[in-house]
């Protein structure tokens, strides 16, 4: 069977993109080859070595073999001589070196393999999506280390003169992009993490509260970005990676092998293949929700997400109105959202 076209879109998330290898590796053993591949951050660092053809067991060898030093190195010298008009905390050299490895001098039009790179324009706030029809003429390597320039930390990249910092600041998962590079289902790859809770972040530094802070807006701008959604199917695949830290090190061998097994687990349970699919997000399953009463605090923030689901009972508390509902991993962030923990939800088994 031919399986349908279909663009892959793969998010920032630092260290935590390594997890998108595994994806590449589940998807080739599918036989599905995406017909454009999407990158934001390190997600554009991993589209990049797709699109450049690196072979995915060169990519697992070389991110086992990433140290700290590979990527971050402190600009003690800006530091030191700019204090605090140094642009970033962090030298360019090392990331420029990696990433060169990988694509070498190519521009987007010299690409065999259609690649769209996230950033945004620090001058003008715009997105802007290197390898689309006008944006095609830029090297990928210098997209590629913009779209990682996580502002503060890596100093940003002028590209054929915009200067451009890390796209997770505009849009993390930039879902849209793969239907403006091809107009097909999508299956787009969240590493931000969802639903964690870190304790004592506050107490751990710069680097954690920093990463820590990231985490949530680029979460909170995934839901927002795809509340509306319904131009085709979009398969959501979130491999488990909420209780990582965005610059972790050491977890490479977990990181891949939980991409793999989330694409597979995300595939599997679909309805159809993705040329069958209604516009939707998948995949979807069956719940009852309810509310723990007690527990509620009446402050609304159910009933302003999910009006349809949600309303209010005689008590002012919170009612559930609808209470089978069928979701997708979108919706149901709405049961993470109360924030004492007062709405349940349990999963209803599918009939065979």
């Amino acid at each position: 069977m031919t399986t349908p076209a279909f663009s892959l879109v793969l998010s920032g998330g630092g260290l935590k993109g390594l997890a998108h290898i595994g994806v590449l590796r589940a998807l080739a053993e599918r036989g599905m080859v995406p017909a454009a591949v999407v990158g934001c951050s390190m997600g554009s660092l991993i589209a990049a070595a797709w699109a450049a053809e690196v072979p995915i067991a060169e990519m697992e060898d070389r991110a086992l073999a990433v140290r700290r030093k590979d990527i971050f190195r402190v600009a003690h010298v800006d530091m030191a001589l700019k204090r605090m008009l140094a642009p970033a905390v962090y030298r360019r050299e090392p990331l420029d070196t990696l990433i060169h490895s990988l694509v070498g001098t190519r521009t987007f039009r010299q690409l065999s393999r259609r690649l769209i790179v996230n950033t945004a324009d620090l001058e003008t706030g715009q997105q802007v999506l290197w390898g689309l029809p006008g944006f095609e003429d830029a090297p990928v390597a210098d997209a590629v280390f913009a779209s990682c320039s996580l502002p503060g930390l890596l100093p940003p990249r002028t590209v054929l003169g915009r200067t451009c910092v890390d796209g997770a600041v505009v849009e993390n998962l930039p879902a849209r992009a793969g239907l403006a590079a091809v107009r097909a289902p999508v299956i787009a790859v969240d590493v931000s993490g969802q639903g964690a809770v870190r304790r004592g972040v506050g107490r751990t530094g710069f680097a954690s509260i920093y990463s820590r802070g990231l985490e949530i807006v680029m979460q909170s701008l995934v839901s927002a970005n795809l509340r509306d959604w319904h131009e085709m199917p979009l398969v959501l695949i979130r491999p488990k990676l909420e209780r990582l830290s965005m610059f972790v090190f050491n977890r490479t061998p977990f990181l891949i092998a939980e991409g793999y097994r989330a694409t597979h687990e995300a595939l599997d349970a679909l309805p159809g293949d993705l040329g069958t699919l209604a516009p939707a997000i998948y995949p979807q399953r069956q719940l009852r929700l309810g509310i723990s009463a007690p527990d509620c605090v009446a402050c609304g923030i159910c009933v302003s997400r999910a009006p349809d689901v949600f309303g209010w009972g005689p008590d002012h508390r919170a009612v559930v109105t609808a209470p089978v509902q069928r979701w997708s991993p979108l919706a149901e962030e709405t049961v993470r959202a109360c924030p004492t923990g007062a709405i349940t939800a349990e999963v209803i088994p599918e009939q065979a």
